[in-house]
């Protein structure tokens, strides 16, 4: 069901990574990205037709469909939706950056200008799960940051006749969102990248990428940065446990499951100093698995590489193991686990205690679920209203604060052999002439 790795007798022993990287993934996105580029919105529609086995009649949704959407929507749903835009909502307004105006000298200020990305692409995967959540996790940040043009796209459902699942169309509709692409995987964000207008299309390119997606679309984020801004490489999930004795090894079991039924290539990985406990998780997957709806990619996820139990000596050694491994979602089901949680330095969303599983943070915690994936939590962060954000600094100085500072500026530019950048401050202040 799943593999044990016991660290305590060989602590040099690699963590569970997937084999298939993203750096092997880029020699197949790559041509792609390139032909999307050179082709426009011919070659989107090529790609979809073979990799979701349909062709839309258009790449753009209309109104029409996006309205059906959200009347034909389950009530429950809606309810549900709208209950995780507001909790979203809150701590994105919260966390939203001011403007910062900071005097250095008299007649002298440096402000920090918040300005939101004048237009950004947001990716929402419909593979083997139709990831509605995802709608509100790019949009809610993009439309509390202040960005004006925002467009999505998500594959297209050949159940559908090609648009994309009707929960996501409602979910645009729900949100305000009406600039919807039926298009997936690489050829998506590219088309976003790169747009369509070169190539006789009506996509306008965008300035950020955001959003969740399979190895092929972190390939394509990697591939397609510089051209266009990215959140960071957030490829199949990943969930990290640290337990101990004090843990329920079915809420464990349960967790580990839940992030497995998103994909085989899910990572799933439990770390603990307690044999005891490995051993009732493990019983308890082999109870809980059998029954679940998608028992056989769950079935895959856990047995592959990418899984494992993880034994360890003590807490200290489990905290070591997490900050190493970096996961995109960490739990902690230990004694004193706030304390636990506040010694981890790399983690995407950090779920403290028991009561916290990371399914709450996939849809109404409050907190965003789009997070870096694969070790990339050690120098990325989670999707937040600061991505749809940039800083620009406005510098003011009067006559008499440059006169002020200004030989300062000459003779550091001297120093650099830079001696026109000095006299560009002499010029003003009478050094030179």
């Amino acid at each position: 069901m799943i593999r044990r790795l016991d660290l305590r007798t060989d602590p040099t022993a690699e963590l569970p990574r997937a084999q298939q990287d993203v750096e092997h993934a880029l020699h197949v996105v790559g041509p792609l990205c390139d032909d999307v580029r050179a082709r426009g919105e011919e070659a989107v529609l090529e790609y979809g037709e073979r990799f979701d086995g349909v062709r839309p009649a258009s790449l753009r949704v209309a109104p029409e469909y996006l309205e059906k959407a959200l009347a034909d929507l389950d009530p429950a749903i809606r309810a549900g939706l709208e209950e995780s835009i507001a909790r979203l909502r809150t701590t994105c307004e919260a966390e939203l950056e001011q403007t910062v105006v900071t005097t250095v000298a008299p007649g002298a200020t440096v402000e920090r200008r918040i300005v939101p990305m004048q237009r950004v692409g947001l990716y929402v995967p419909g593979g083997l799960a139709p990831l509605v959540s995802t709608v509100v996790m790019n949009t809610v940040p993009a439309q509390v940051a202040g960005v004006g043009s925002i467009a999505l796209t998500s594959p297209p459902q050949a159940e559908f006749d090609g648009l994309p699942h009707p929960t996501i169309l409602a979910a645009c509709a729900l949100l305000g969102i009406d600039e919807v692409y039926a298009a997936g995987g690489a050829q998506a964000l590219a088309l976003l990248a790169y747009g369509s207008v070169a190539t006789g299309g009506s996509v306008q390119p965008v300035d950020l990428v955001t959003g969740p997606g399979n190895i092929y679309v972190a390939a394509a984020k990697r591939y397609l940065q510089g051209t266009v801004a990215i959140d960071s490489e957030a490829g199949p999930t990943e969930i990290a446990v640290i337990a101990d004795d004090t843990a329920d090894p079915a809420f464990v079991a349960a967790d580990l499951i839940s992030q497995s039924e998103h994909d085989p290539m899910a990572a799933s990985v439990l770390v603990t100093p307690s044999d005891a406990l490995a051993d009732a998780v493990t019983a308890e997957l082999e109870r809980q698995v059998p029954t679940a709806t998608h028992q056989a990619r769950i079935s895959t996820s856990l047995a592959g590489p990418q899984s494992a139990i993880v034994l360890v000596a003590d807490l200290d050694q489990a905290v070591d193991v997490a900050n190493a491994y970096a996961a995109e979602h960490l739990e902690i089901q230990t004694a004193e686990a706030a304390g636990v949680a506040a010694r981890i330095v790399n983690a995407g969303a950090i779920f403290v205690g028991a009561w916290t599983p990371v399914s709450l943070g996939d849809y109404a915690a409050g907190s965003n679920h789009v997070l870096p994936t694969a070790g990339c939590a050690c120098h990325s962060s989670g999707l937040s209203v600061r991505a749809f954000c940039k800083n620009v600094h406005v510098v003011t100085y009067t006559e008499a604060a440059l006169r002020e500072v200004g030989h300062h500026v000459e003779v550091l530019a001297n120093a650099e052999d830079l001696p026109s950048h000095g006299a560009a401050v002499g010029i003003r202040t009478g050094r030179t002439r």
